[in-house]
């Protein structure tokens, strides 16, 4: 029997790309991307090709940290392209 997880990583991101581009496609990257407590203590939007995240300072420091895995994960799930950058409200 074969493991489930590379299965899973390659599956998701095929039938993500294929849905419309909604605030609930790039909610669920994002929680994806990045887990489920940064998830909750942030909210995001996206704004032209840029990741715009709300949030409490220490988490906002904690995603500066992880940009550039972050955006790989996001672009794995969303597709090349779809976010370019990850930005912040203040």
């Amino acid at each position: 029997m074969d493991p489930l997880g590379p299965l899973v990583d390659r599956v998701v991101p095929a039938l993500i790309a294929r849905a419309p581009l909604t605030p609930e496609k790039i909610a669920f990257a994002w929680r994806t991307a990045v887990g489920p407590a940064i998830d909750r203590a942030t909210d995001v939007r996206l704004v032209e090709h840029t990741l715009v995240i709300d949030g409490d300072a220490r988490w906002l420091a904690e995603i500066d940290r992880s940009r550039d895995l972050i955006l790989r994960r996001l672009t794995r799930l969303l597709g090349p392209g779809v976010v370019g950058a990850l930005g912040r409200t203040s």
